[in-house]
């Protein structure tokens, strides 16, 4: 006779904790394995930065002038960091839809293994994807004349916000994919753009009408590419506003408050598919 032996499922705090990182491990190393099988997948990844930086950079770059003086792309290339961080939402969103749509994640959810860490180990993979797209714009940024002047130590300061701006839109990104069918969560970039460009990505607010200027510098993207236009010396940093003045400040608390926000729903709503 058979005996069937349930999986042992951990009971104390540190057990559970220790489980979900594991599973976590797990789950995003499954996800970087079909990356490699996918070398288009790859080439997206690092071909759309470089696009972008060519065609905001040198075609619509040329007509472009920065508030206060300065190099347009100098100017540029935070935003484009920033909006790069940004856009990756779509890429949470899609992939966990897909992976409802096609069965995956009830799979992995009648399988022993922790929920969250299902979560996390898909929060770990954008996060790779996310520092080598980073890496990419930067040597980009590097080959179009762009640099950071003010030392290394806030250069890594600012790569480290843009990372927990990313780091925050993932939870944003996985909430969103387990509400959303596969077709809504492609058409998400709708209304994603605009939120990209009613910020300072490209132009400086003080050009821009008065009530479109206010929105634009408590555009959470804002503050995120303004602290690092700071950290790393770019021009069109500054401005009179207090949200322009605070830019550090609301740069950590933005990503902070998504991150509280949507950490526990994306959890929450994941434990309660089937409900």
């Amino acid at each position: 006779m058979t005996t069937l032996i349930a999986p042992v499922i951990p009971r104390s705090r540190l057990q559970r904790l220790r489980w979900t990182f594991a599973d976590g491990r797990v789950i995003a190393r499954g996800y970087f394995v079909h990356l490699v099988r996918n070398p288009a997948a790859i080439l997206n990844l690092l071909l759309f930065p470089i696009v972008m930086v060519l065609l905001f950079g040198f075609v619509l770059g040329s007509a472009m002038n920065v508030a206060g003086g300065g190099d347009y792309r100098e100017f540029l290339m935070p935003g484009m960091f920033a909006q790069t961080m940004t856009l990756g939402v779509m890429t949470t969103m899609i992939i966990v839809t897909n992976d409802a749509a096609r069965g995956i994640t009830d799979r992995f959810r009648s399988m022993p293994i922790s929920r969250s860490g299902v979560v996390l180990g898909r929060a770990v993979a954008d996060m790779v994807n996310s520092v080598l797209e980073l890496a990419v714009l930067l040597g980009c940024g590097l080959a179009v004349g762009w640099g950071w002047h003010r030392g290394i130590g806030n250069a890594l300061t600012a790569v480290g916000l843009l990372l927990l701006l990313r780091f925050a839109l993932i939870w944003v990104g996985i909430y969103l994919g387990l509400m959303l069918t596969p077709e809504s969560a492609s058409a998400a970039w709708m209304p994603l753009m605009p939120l990209t460009m009613l910020a300072n990505t490209f132009v400086s607010p003080a050009l821009m009408p008065g009530w479109m200027g206010t929105i634009s510098e408590w555009n959470p993207l804002s503050a995120t590419v303004a602290a690092c236009r700071e950290l790393f010396g770019n021009p069109g940093w500054g401005g009179d506003s207090w949200a322009a003045e605070h830019a550090l400040p609301l740069a950590i608390g933005w990503p902070v408050l998504l991150t509280l926000v949507f950490l526990p729903l994306s959890a929450r709503r994941y434990q309660r598919l089937d409900r």
